[in-house]
């Protein structure tokens, strides 16, 4: 089974903004299984606001990156650029040989080429 990184904006300016960008992740993520791999979605680990006062930023950006590296793949979500964590994880997943896709369809030809395992 295929692991996929879902990349994409966390932070907001308001509580609220944060809640739709772990939604859009989330969605995402639950269309990554639809289609027969895992997700790996960082977004949802972390949605408790407590998480962020547990451990600074860099903890976070330290253990998604990990996250990353023992994915097959990255996924982004729509307005991933708008993110500077996103465009770091992207610029991780091709420093590491792995596929960057920007689109569902595109992710569900390379698992189709690569049989999902």
């Amino acid at each position: 089974m295929k692991l996929i990184y879902v990349a994409g904006k966390f932070s907001g300016a308001i509580r609220a903004d944060v809640e739709r960008n772990i939604a859009a992740a989330e969605q995402l993520g639950i269309e990554v299984a639809r289609i027969g791999a895992m997700p790996v979605i960082p977004h949802a680990n972390t949605a408790h606001p407590e998480f962020e006062r547990v451990q600074p930023y860099q903890f976070w950006i330290e253990g998604t990156a990990e996250l990353l590296r023992r994915c097959d793949a990255l996924l982004t979500v729509d307005n991933w650029q708008a993110s500077s964590g996103a465009r770091g994880e992207v610029e991780i997943a091709k420093a590491e040989g792995l596929p960057v896709f920007h689109a569902l369809n595109e992710l569900r030809t390379w698992l189709g080429d690569n049989h999902a395992s």
